[in-house]
């Protein structure tokens, strides 16, 4: 169980140059909540099931070890951190099946009403990531939002204070990048691709 504060001591012990040997300690404070975070992202991948969620937290945990300095503010940091692992993991997963395999695939699951876009198996998966990647040369922020809100599932407040911005400066960047996606992934009205971003 998390006592109150051992978190954020860990964090920045981590930050402090031991990001490993805090890692290790974190890991089980916080093994229940990044298996939530890795179910949810095998979900919205359409994985559940195939891939083990143990597997993809514990292959996002060696993926956080790789930088040599470490600095996660708090644990809103920590988990958009974590998720941007998963994430990344997943995509080079589909990456690997598209060389694989050529399909167009099926809808498997729609995102949450708010999130709004269904995402197709392996094809939508990488269009998807392939848009993060035109958003980020534009905008980086924004990406960190979509991978904070949507990937992560934080809220506008744990967003802020995990990217150091205002709340007003989040629901403003997740308008535009919400947008922005939209018709890098050519949803619009009426097509039937999946649900229009809200």
């Amino acid at each position: 169980m998390d006592l109150p504060g051992t978190v954020t001591r860990i964090l920045k012990e981590a930050a402090g140059g031991h990001g490993r040997d805090a890692l290790d300690r974190l890991l089980p404070l916080l093994y229940e909540e990044l298996g939530r975070l890795a179910r949810s992202h095998l979900q919205r991948a359409g994985r559940e099931g195939e891939l083990d969620t143990r597997a993809l937290v514990h292959e996002a945990y060696l993926r956080m070890l790789a930088p040599a300095q470490v600095s996660w503010v708090d644990r809103a940091h920590f988990f958009a951190y974590a998720s941007r692992a998963m994430r990344s993991l997943l995509v080079d997963r589909a990456r690997r099946r598209a060389r694989l395999k050529r399909g167009a695939g099926e809808w498997v699951h729609t995102l949450e009403e708010h999130h709004g876009v269904a995402v197709r198996e392996n094809d939508d998966l990488l269009a998807l990531d392939e848009a993060l990647v035109l958003l980020q040369a534009r905008d980086p922020r924004l990406v960190r939002v979509v991978e904070c809100r949507f990937f992560a599932g934080l809220a506008e407040a744990e967003t802020a204070a995990a990217l150091g911005v205002s709340e007003r400066t989040v629901r403003r960047d997740w308008l535009k990048a919400r947008a922005f996606l939209q018709e890098a992934l050519g949803v619009a009205e009426g097509r039937g691709d999946g649900e229009m971003f809200t």
